[in-house]
């Protein structure tokens, strides 16, 4: 059975993978991206985005960050981006990244197996539940994990490369010393307290994800990998993807828990060089459900700013 028959995922144009593996082997140079982008958006661009998700957020009673960066030109959109948010599913695919610049293309093929305890302690594994008897690959539990945010097969991937502080110190080469990966599943969606751990900044996730690329981070073969996972993430299509114009691709990874919902994304315009971009969001009432509709159209009103 194929990785794409296992996950049930409909095939992408191959343009659009292309396009998206393109962002993730040119956004950065290859030492890496600086951590402050410049130029910075205009004055007027600002104050509109900033009108824009303030309204959101009164609309929706969250708080919203985001962070772009347009490839092509450096120029940077930020707002609320030093603020800190759970990060929930949305670091898989820095998890992904990881597994793809450590595991050899031979390692990839090793059958991995877990329990049906494992599944219960993880929660949300529709994959894994469904080939418990048969195991997966260790690459196909990386796929598991990005498109269908299996969080038994995130379990098994931090596994494979040694849990969550060798995931963090990952990010920390890329240059990203905010970011504090502290749980497996599910505690990961977990935020405590006057805690850093388990949250990033958009800022942080937007400029990581433009670094994959530099610093020996991921081969172009392991980066149009990453991309087709992305690509196929089942559980986007109602955040970034829904605000984005019509005709513009975008591959992403989603999250959510509780009264958190993100999404991190490359988006491309048809002809234009990629935008990364990075929409965090939660419920001021943290007993409320997050609303889907909070991300896509906060993405909507800063993706619209440079159409």
């Amino acid at each position: 059975m194929t990785r794409r028959a296992l996950l049930h995922t409909a095939a992408r144009p191959r343009v659009a993978l292309a396009v998206v593996a393109l962002a993730l082997t040119a956004c950065a140079p290859s030492g890496g991206v600086p951590v402050s982008p410049a130029p910075t958006s205009s004055r007027a661009e600002r104050d509109d985005v900033s009108t824009g998700l303030q309204a959101v957020e009164e609309r929706y009673d969250v708080t919203v960050g985001v962070s772009l960066l347009n490839t092509g030109t450096g120029e940077t959109i930020s707002y609320r981006g030093a603020e800190r948010f759970g990060f929930a599913s949305t670091v898989k695919v820095f998890l992904a990244a990881e597994f793809l610049r450590r595991t050899p293309e031979d390692a990839r093929d090793d059958l991995v197996r877990w329990t049906a305890a494992d599944i219960e302690r993880a929660g949300y594994s529709p994959v894994t539940t469904a080939r418990l008897d048969t195991g997966l690959t260790a690459a196909e539990s990386a796929e598991a994990a990005v498109r269908e945010s299996d969080n038994t097969a995130t379990n098994l991937v931090f596994d494979q490369i040694g849990g969550p502080a060798e995931l963090d110190a990952a990010l920390s080469r890329l240059g990203d010393d905010v970011t504090d990966i502290v749980d497996v599943e599910p505690g990961l969606n977990t935020v405590g307290p006057d805690s850093t751990g388990n949250t990033t900044t958009a800022d942080a996730f937007t400029t990581s994800l433009a670094a994959l690329r530099g610093a020996g981070s991921s081969t172009d073969s392991d980066a149009a990998t990453l991309a087709e996972w992305m690509s196929g993430n089942a559980t986007g299509d109602a955040l970034v993807r829904a605000g984005a114009p019509s005709g513009w691709t975008v591959a992403d990874k989603s999250g959510g828990a509780g009264a958190v919902r993100n999404d991190i994304a490359v988006v491309t315009p048809p002809g234009r060089p990629p935008l990364v971009l990075t929409v965090l969001t939660r419920k001021n009432d943290a007993s409320a459900p997050y609303e889907d509709a909070a991300v896509s159209e906060s993405a909507a009103v800063v993706l619209n700013t440079v159409r």
